[in-house]
């Protein structure tokens, strides 16, 4: 195996990731602002091997814990949210894989996340039902081809190949790594979130794409099972809403220190003397702190459903002691970015709604995330469980 980015261990990558994100720190406002994709941001990002924590050691990569993994998620986040967002699909396909049975899907896949590669998907589509997939897969006399359009493509802008999801003739989904410029494909700029903006959520189409043999993912999850994937994928949307909280609350201090002034009944001739001023950047930071917690807690709780027997009772109870450890995180996760957000306008008067500033980016953007899943649903299936041993759904939302 040959790889191009320098990544010895986990060790390395902690050393490199405070000045890495940093750089990108400074640029993030301005960039959500104007409205610049954050291209250079991401292939620095990938460059530095960030792209690879989860890959496993017999396969070359640091083999992070997922503590971790979420710390640096977290610490991504809070550099910048968008970029986090944009990537959570390519550290996704990796912890899937992690999972494959086949040993030769993941020397091939691992190998080009550790040359550099980054990966998007196109799996979500709008109209219908929730969750019903209507792109084709179709089978000819030459291998198959597939056509649709796919909306909700995080990432997919950035990426090298892109994850897709469409039925067969049999109507059974079926999942396949495409080339991102493979004849046929088609990425569109056309997200128009309130936050989250520079994300490339937007439409991906296919049109008569040849779908190669090669192509094809192993199918990981057994039907009617709950699917192991899923507490990652919630659990990083938690750990945006962190990072979110946590830059909300860096520019409340920075702003209350260098730029607030106090209101002229404060009684204080610095706004940072004032106790309402205080109470609001202390309760920001004890909200931001519960927060960080409960999502490496909720890490460590999908780290121990690893190496158990696939699919066997002690890791159905495993994921399911995930789940229910993520929902917990995810609910809480979400008061605490969307709160923090709002409490940054107490800290400072009527200049802190100045478009210069750009403060309102950290409501828009845990709002956006906010509304991948109804958090109403996370509190009730914990509820469910607790009073009634009801498992929550085997959706993926869970």
């Amino acid at each position: 195996m040959t790889t191009t980015i320098d990544v010895r261990d986990t060790d390395t990558l902690v050393h490199r990731a405070p000045g890495i994100l940093g750089a990108i720190a400074a640029g993030a406002a301005e960039r959500e602002s104007d409205r610049v994709m954050p291209y250079s941001e991401i292939a620095a990002i990938i460059d530095a091997g960030f792209g690879t924590w989860r890959v496993p050691a017999e396969y070359g990569g640091p083999d992070a814990s997922l503590t971790q993994f979420f710390e640096f998620a977290i610490a991504l986040a809070t550099a910048d949210a968008n970029i986090a967002q944009a990537l959570r699909s390519h550290f996704a396909f990796v912890e899937t894989l992690r999972r494959s049975p086949s040993d030769e899907e993941k020397a091939r896949w691992f190998e080009r996340v550790l040359a550099g590669d980054t990966f998007g998907l196109a799996s979500g589509e709008t109209g219908g039902v929730h969750g019903v997939i209507s792109s084709r897969l179709t089978a000819g006399d030459d291998g198959h081809t597939v056509d649709g359009t796919k909306f909700y493509s995080t990432g997919t802008l950035f990426a090298d190949w892109i994850v897709v999801r469409a039925v067969d003739d049999d109507e059974k989904p079926r999942s396949f790594v495409l080339p991102s410029n493979r004849a046929g494909i088609e990425r569109i700029d056309d997200w128009d979130g309130i936050g989250q903006r520079l994300t490339a959520s937007g439409t991906t189409t296919f049109s008569g794409v040849r779908v190669e043999d090669s192509d094809f993912l192993i199918q990981r999850d057994v039907e009617g099972a709950r699917p192991r994937q899923s507490p990652f994928f919630q659990l990083f949307l938690a750990a945006v809403e962190v990072g979110i909280a946590k830059n909300a609350l860096a520019d409340a201090v920075e702003y209350a220190r260098g730029k607030a002034r106090p209101i002229k009944h404060a009684g204080v001739s610095r706004s940072v003397d004032d106790p309402y001023v205080q109470h609001a950047v202390g309760e920001m930071a004890a909200r931001t702190y519960a927060a960080e917690a409960g999502v490496l807690r909720a890490a460590a709780a999908i780290d121990r459903t690893h190496g158990l027997d696939p699919h066997g009772a002690e890791e159905d109870a495993a994921v399911l002691a995930a789940s229910l450890e993520v929902s917990q995180a995810q609910f809480f996760a979400i008061e605490a970015a969307l709160k923090t957000s709002e409490l940054l306008f107490d800290v400072g008067g009527a200049s802190t709604a100045l478009r210069s500033h750009n403060f309102d980016r950290h409501w828009r953007n845990a709002r956006t995330v906010a509304n991948h899943n109804p958090r109403a649903y996370k509190a009730s299936v914990v509820g469910a469980y607790l009073l009634a041993d009801v498992e929550p759904p085997i959706t993926g939302f869970f």
